[in-house]
């Protein structure tokens, strides 16, 4: 659960809402607390622009905070052989805005690489086994991106 991917359901004709909508506005109703299958998960709204359309999006995403205040943030795509878009978009204009909790700020993101990145995917596979799942699905490194909070 590093992202959460829209899912749409129909029961008797009766359309669910979309996920990823659900959630959003769960965060911003309960100061940043979500419920459901998400319940005790830290989640962040990032907002990014489409690459392409220019189009803004919010995406709900589960987060690890680091030691030096930044969130690390894990473009799995439940292991399909593309990055998602968000990761596009975040890596096409890296200076955007989060939500966490009640408050709303700036970041600045970077995609963490090497030795680096080694140990951060440790740590994340410590908390969270099933994205090593993930990575055996793929033959694509999953891209961990950091995001640094900005004045």
């Amino acid at each position: 659960m590093t992202n959460l991917r829209d899912v749409k359901e129909h029961r008797d004709l009766v359309h669910v809402p979309d996920l990823n909508e659900q959630v959003i506005a769960d965060f911003r109703a309960n100061q940043g607390m979500v419920g459901g299958p998400y319940e005790g998960s830290r989640i962040m709204l990032v907002h990014h622009v489409g690459a392409k359309t220019g189009a803004p999006r919010v995406t709900p995403m589960s987060y690890f905070p680091q030691e030096d205040g930044s969130m690390v943030v894990v473009a799995s795509n439940r292991g399909a052989a593309a990055n998602p878009a968000w990761y596009v978009n975040l890596m096409a204009n890296p200076r955007t805005e989060v939500e966490v909790g009640t408050e709303r700020f700036s970041v600045v993101v970077e995609e963490i690489t090497g030795k680096q990145r080694d140990v951060v995917w440790a740590d994340i596979v410590a908390i969270i086994p099933a994205v090593l799942g993930y990575q055996k699905k793929t033959s694509r490194t999953i891209p961990l991106l950091r995001l640094s909070r900005v004045s």
